[in-house]
């Protein structure tokens, strides 16, 4: 039996704006409208998006669309 060891992604706020082409506050706001999945928080102090969660996200909107 093969154990395959995967690294989950993290990504900070400025990140995310930058990914979907938008400001930090553009984010805050899509988040707080349920717009995007929420972000985590890693030891308390840092928040993050799961980048599959954006992912995921991502393809749902694409098949909504259709």
């Amino acid at each position: 039996m093969q154990y395959q060891r995967t690294t989950m992604q993290y990504l900070s706020v400025k990140k995310v704006a930058q990914r979907y082409d938008s400001s930090a506050s553009t984010v805050w706001r899509w988040v707080t409208e349920n717009k995007l999945p929420k972000p985590i928080k890693l030891n308390g102090t840092s928040t993050r998006w799961k980048l599959a969660d954006l992912e995921q996200w991502e393809a749902q909107q694409e098949t909504e669309g259709m």
